[in-house]
């Protein structure tokens, strides 16, 4: 006679039923149009500072002094753009064309000597490839601060302190590491038949790279060009090292200017919001490419 044993599970216990979270339960409660009106709201209260900002740039400063920034709801008349007059008569549009010299070709650099070693990471057989790419990961977590000393000194030897093309070579020497990592994270994604009916076509390296690696990575790469232009943008640590004063960015100018006039905020409100327009208008046209680009090579 055979005895067979029953266990019986706990109450409220479901098998295979997939434990939900607090964050599900929440949900479940407010609906989705709940949560909609919850992440406007989270939205709107994280652009605060920058709606004041705006605000305390089109006012005097004897009325900033005076009143906060949200009394402009009851006396819209105290609006003026004479801030941005004074501010781009003082000299500003210099700066903001420097930050533009260097951003772009900072960029633009990036992404092209990038994606060129990319490929040749992910899809190129060459002695010691392995160890160069552990090379360049590990180059990930060298900190910009230990290379500041002696850069300055090799840039005073070789005649480039202080200009823009300093600045320019040491930001694409900082920003190569992770470009060539996300860059070949992407690549190495791509379906390896593509590349193999290319090479039966006859065609080169060069141009398998241009004609079906480069388009097919373009979303990688937009995202990149996204995050290295951001950062180069809002740099104030190299431009503050390697910039005089004929050749400085908008950030270091504005930190001279809270030396010299702490208590210009006019200036410094102003000229902060005209460092903001560029990053918000590309943040975003292209802020899809963000996701993207965090989730390159993650998922195979």
């Amino acid at each position: 006679m055979t005895t067979t044993a029953t266990v019986t599970a706990p109450a409220g216990a479901h098998a295979g039923a997939p434990r939900r979270t607090w964050v599900n339960k929440i949900t479940d409660r407010l609906g989705s149009g709940g949560v909609q009106v919850v992440m406007i709201l989270l939205g709107l209260f994280w652009l605060v500072p920058t709606i004041g900002l705006f605000v305390v740039s089109l006012r005097q400063p004897e009325v900033n002094s005076a009143e906060g920034w949200w009394t402009i709801f009851t006396k819209p008349a105290e609006i003026t753009i004479q801030n941005y007059q004074n501010l781009l008569a003082g000299g500003f549009t210099s700066s903001f064309w420097n930050t533009v010299f260097i951003t772009v070709p900072t960029t633009v650099l990036v992404i092209g000597i990038a994606a060129m070693a990319a490929y040749a990471f992910a899809w190129m057989e060459f002695p010691g490839r392995d160890g160069l790419f552990l090379v360049v990961v590990a180059l990930l977590i060298v900190p910009i601060q230990i290379a500041l000393i002696p850069v300055a000194i090799f840039y005073g030897g070789v005649g480039i302190f202080g200009s823009i093309p300093g600045v320019v070579l040491f930001h694409v020497a900082f920003g190569l590491p992770f470009a060539i990592f996300l860059l070949r994270n992407f690549f190495v994604g791509i379906p390896a038949s593509l590349l193999e009916a290319a090479r039966m076509d006859g065609a080169s390296e060069v141009k398998i790279f241009v004609s079906v690696v480069f388009p097919l990575g373009k979303p990688a790469i937009a995202s990149l060009g996204i995050f290295q232009f951001l950062w180069v943008w809002n740099d104030m640590l190299i431009a503050l090292v390697f910039a005089d004063t004929n050749n400085q960015p908008m950030t270091k100018a504005l930190q001279s200017q809270m030396r010299q006039f702490g208590s210009n905020v006019d200036i410094l409100s102003s000229g902060a919001f005209l460092s903001l327009i560029i990053p918000l208008v590309l943040f975003f046209a292209f802020q899809r490419y963000f996701v993207q680009g965090m989730m390159a090579g993650s998922v195979k």
